[in-house]
């Protein structure tokens, strides 16, 4: 693999299997996708509903097997290295990943936390998301409490609190006001110049 490049698959596929009254019938989502990411850009999918964006972006970040073809993601092996992917790579979906009976803080350190920050650090880094996504007058509530533009913040920065090299989002503002959504876009062009990415 090229060493600027953080994704790269040949004839990436995915297969579904739905069952119909007749018996079951064979579903292709994505049709052999091949695909060159540089570092260092913003890259997006543009397709109507169906047409494999998010399963793509699920299949990159582990989270979906491949039924063919090859890929490796900041220079692993998909099929061989899924955990040094997952530790590389930050991931938000568009239905998000708060749980939204905790506070946002709460959140943030528990997904710190998991990617192994030791509790002190995952309280820093906590603290320094809600600042950057300018979440700290509403950090300390419940996220259920939060509008749809406060819960994609909080969203973006869970899949960033481990520093990841590659973020992968889908439709990331879906469901936010224009103030939101440029003030998001902002955020991503930040993000680029950043020195996690």
């Amino acid at each position: 693999m090229v060493e600027d490049l953080v994704i790269e698959t040949k004839g990436l596929r995915k297969t579904f299997i739905s069952k119909e009254k007749g018996g079951k019938k064979e579903v292709e989502a994505v049709k052999g996708i091949n695909l060159t990411v540089k570092k260092g850009i913003i890259f997006g999918f543009l397709g109507p509903n169906g047409a494999g964006k998010s399963t793509t972006q699920k299949m990159l970040s582990t989270l979906l097997r491949p039924t063919g073809g090859k890929a490796k993601v900041l220079g692993y092996d998909l099929a061989e290295q899924q955990e040094q992917i997952r530790q590389n790579v930050g991931c938000v979906s568009q239905a998000g990943g708060a749980d939204l009976a905790s506070t946002g803080v709460e959140n943030l350190v528990l997904q710190a936390q998991l990617y192994g920050l030791d509790a002190m650090t995952a309280k820093k880094s906590a603290a320094e998301f809600a600042e950057r996504f300018q979440m700290t007058s509403f950090i300390d509530r419940p996220a259920q409490s939060y509008s749809g533009g406060q819960k994609r913040r909080l969203d973006i920065a869970l899949g960033m609190i481990h520093h990841p090299q590659l973020l992968l989002l889908d439709e990331p503002t879906t469901g936010l006001d224009p103030q939101s959504r440029a003030y998001l876009w902002g955020e991503i062009k930040k993000l680029k110049a950043s020195p996690y990415f």
